[in-house]
């Protein structure tokens, strides 16, 4: 996966910048920002920025935030005890099928039975929430065409128990498609993710197509749009005082969702209201549940003021917030993983070198393989590889097991 990181972050703004016809102070003004970060940015001296910043500057440049972290465009391959191997391209077919413009024959095999889609469909979820992105990349594509399958294979309540499995699928396929910095196609998953959520009458799962579209557009850099899908979800579904946990809990996802992409355009008075109200729905919840594959409650809600206080560089009190997180052992690899990477970013911006580099560890020993995917833990590692005064120093190896040249 090294090919996808040959140049730095600054060497693709200063490309991009020279063929917009941009100056560097041009670039500056255009994204909002002081020519001091331009500057450094580009001859590799801050090799980190804030999401906020890759933001504008990606706006100013009239491109994808995963272009100019350098997101990784593939999987890697890991020996899965089958001839099966992770595909970009069998995950695209899967989701865009040449039959639904062409025609074609009808589904060569047997598809299973509703039971087996729903395990395999547990069991896809759990390896995505440990992170384990080349097995998705080899499992989902079969997944979705065997969903497919049972849909057209059956009626009544079962083509709406098919259609759940298949929504879900497709939402799967948005997020992975997302980490691999290919969001067109995902938004294409999501558009066939909703098109069977009309085939099953589940409102739950409209919610979640929300909640995944608007990280979607959050990844594009499409900051407004990723909002306003959220909260106006939110707004459709706000609950009463008699309604359930897990529609609290599906409120609250919403919420910070919304509060995820008001960050990112430094909207603080926004994303503290959102925080405040999402904070209070899990209070009222009183636990950690996991809805649709997906946690929310006390502890989820502790680990988002963390990230949102990162990216509004109010580290001081990151660090203070991180300690009264509750139970963060309860969460999911990858949610735990985001947690300490979050952790690590306020120690490094507080210049605590040592505490940054035992945070990182603590999440590649949650979610390695997710490690060498996130783009922000790499750049994170890279400044402090950077910064390393001793040959020795645990950030050199966690480098070397990222790929990191």
């Amino acid at each position: 996966m090294g090919a996808a990181f040959e140049t730095g972050m600054g060497d693709r703004i200063a490309e991009l910048r020279r063929r917009r016809g941009l100056t560097q102070e041009g670039l500056a003004e255009a994204a909002g920002l002081s020519v001091d970060v331009v500057r450094k940015l580009e001859q590799g001296r801050r090799r980190t920025a804030r999401l906020t910043t890759i933001n504008a500057l990606a706006r100013a440049l009239d491109t994808e935030p995963s272009h100019l972290v350098g997101q990784p465009t593939t999987f890697e391959t890991h020996p899965l005890g089958s001839d099966d191997l992770p595909s970009v391209l069998a995950l695209r077919r899967a989701v865009s099928p040449v039959a639904d413009l062409l025609g074609g024959d009808g589904d060569p095999e047997e598809p299973p039975s509703i039971a087996e889609l729903q395990e395999a469909l547990r069991s896809t979820e759990a390896i995505r929430r440990e992170g384990r992105m080349a097995e998705i990349g080899a499992l989902l594509p079969q997944l979705i065409r065997d969903a497919r399958a049972a849909v057209h294979a059956n009626t009544g309540s079962s083509a709406a128990a098919a259609n759940s499995v298949l929504a879900v699928a497709y939402q799967v396929a948005a997020t992975t498609l997302t980490a691999l910095g290919k969001e067109d196609a995902a938004f294409t998953a999501i558009e066939r993710s909703l098109t069977a959520i009309r085939g099953c009458d589940d409102p739950g799962l409209e919610t979640l197509a929300a909640s995944t579209l608007s990280w979607v557009f959050t990844k594009q850099g499409r900051l407004g749009d990723a909002e306003r899908v959220a909260l106006a979800r939110a707004e459709r579904i706000e609950p009463t005082f008699r309604s359930a946990p897990a529609d609290l809990a599906l409120w609250g996802v919403l919420l910070l969702r919304g509060a995820t992409a008001a960050v990112r355009q430094d909207k603080r008075a926004d994303v503290r209201e959102l925080l405040n109200l999402a904070s209070g729905a899990a209070a009222s919840i009183g636990q950690d549940l996991l809805v649709y594959a997906t946690p929310f409650g006390p502890t989820n809600a502790g680990i988002a003021r963390v990230n949102f206080l990162v990216e509004m560089e109010e580290s001081d009190e990151a660090v203070r917030a991180a300690r009264a997180v509750p139970d963060v052992g309860s969460l999911p690899p990858t949610w735990r993983a985001r947690f300490h990477v979050d952790r690590a970013l306020a120690y490094s911006d507080l210049g605590n070198d040592t505490a940054a580099q035992r945070a990182l560890l603590t999440a590649e020993a949650d979610a390695p393989e997710w490690m060498r995917y996130h783009s922000t833990s790499r750049r994170l590692v890279e400044d402090l590889r950077a910064r390393a005064r001793h040959r020795d120093a645990p950030v050199i190896g966690l480098a070397d097991r990222l790929g990191l040249n």
